[in-house]
């Protein structure tokens, strides 16, 4: 069974983990250095611009363009 667990790695390369596992046996595992930004932001960015966007993408015209790609009803 594969799990996700978060971490932390310091300057040093000690890994500590977000929270307690126990296992009956040694594992293996595979870690993946992310960038200081947390993953979020860009989700938050997203629903910020929402209104802004709505603005633009919410009128007659835009419906008209893109209709093509709408089912027939």
């Amino acid at each position: 069974m594969l799990r996700t667990i978060e971490a932390t790695i310091d300057s040093q390369g000690r890994v500590s983990l977000a929270e307690n596992v126990k296992l009956a046996s040694p594992k293996r595992a595979l870690v993946t250095i992310l960038e200081d930004v947390p993953i979020f932001i860009a989700h938050e960015t997203a629903l910020l611009s929402e209104v802004a966007l709505a603005e633009d993408w919410n009128r007659p015209e835009e419906d008209e363009a893109w209709s093509h790609l709408q089912p027939e009803r």
